[in-house]
């Protein structure tokens, strides 16, 4: 398993693979799919977490069912760009994932993404129960889009210029 950046994935996809988007909670672990042609993020159930070992198992068979190609997993830094203990943890997950699989990961700055999903819950009238259980997998949704958003413009710029 390697870390990539989302510049070096758009490198090493190809045509047709999926990628999946991760909000890492204590308790949960919010799930994102793309589209195969990677245009979209649709929210899926999300993982209660149990213990670590237990946690990657649901999730590399989430994975394996779904054919992802890598996962973009978002990185809770602060407002002011510093690193707390919840990035720490990210990373030290990213870390232990990577004796279980060969999948790549990328660190997405995750930044407002769950107040941007509390929000969209909100004004789809989504009541509170219901937010609570869907605001890590609306997260991760948020997370995943992004990623997309950026790989859509990477592969915008690599194509050639027709008008030349």
């Amino acid at each position: 398993m390697t870390t990539l950046t989302i510049e070096d994935l758009a490198v090493m996809l190809l045509p047709g693979q999926p990628i999946a988007g991760l909000d890492l909670g204590t308790k949960t672990i919010g799930l994102a799919m793309s589209d195969l042609g990677r245009r979209f993020a649709t929210p899926r159930p999300v993982i209660k977490r149990v213990k670590f070992t237990q946690d990657a198992e649901t999730l590399l068979a989430f994975a394996g069912k779904e054919k992802v190609a890598a996962f973009v997993i978002g990185l809770p830094v602060n407002m002011d760009g510093s690193s707390g203990p919840r990035v720490q943890a990210t990373r030290a997950f990213v870390r232990s994932m990577s004796e279980k699989t060969a999948l790549p990961f990328v660190f997405w700055d995750e930044r407002l993404s769950t107040v941007a999903a509390e929000r969209a819950l909100l004004e789809m009238d989504v009541s509170r129960a219901k937010r609570a259980e869907r605001i890590d997998s609306a997260a991760a949704s948020f997370i995943l889009q992004g990623a997309l958003d950026r790989l859509s413009a990477l592969g915008r710029e690599t194509l050639p210029d027709l008008d030349a």
